[in-house]
């Protein structure tokens, strides 16, 4: 029961989709659900690290989030720095994919960003 607690994101993901469907919500609220799910997946998500190792594999140790890499201080530096130098984005864009629970975080994190803008142009019509 201890460890359920990591995984909210995934509540709040089908909460907002369910949000999305219902005409009661506010916009407000799902501009801040939005968020929430988008930095659960960036930020806390357990997921696999995804970094490329000296053997040119995906490191498979635990990470938090998408974008922090595992524990190997390195891999953090080498995922910054993937996310901030452009031409290096495919590199980041390989480890987005290497496994269903990265992927489903992947795809979470695209339906998190979207939602969010689609949700404050709700806000501005309004």
């Amino acid at each position: 029961m201890k460890n359920l607690g990591k995984y909210w994101g995934y509540v709040a993901l089908i909460v907002l989709i369910s949000a999305w469907w219902l005409s009661e919500v506010g916009p407000l609220f799902l501009v801040v659900l939005s968020l929430a799910v988008t930095l659960y997946f960036l930020f806390q998500a357990p997921v696999w690290c995804g970094a490329m190792t000296r053997k040119n594999q995906f490191c498979r140790n635990n990470s938090s989030g998408l974008l922090l890499g595992c524990s190997n201080r390195q891999h953090k530096w080498q995922k910054l720095k993937l996310t901030v130098v452009p031409p290096k984005w495919r590199e980041l864009t390989q480890g987005l994919w290497t496994n269903p629970s990265t992927c489903l975080a992947t795809v979470a994190t695209v339906l998190g960003i979207l939602s969010t803008g689609a949700a404050l142009v709700k806000t501005v019509m309004a």
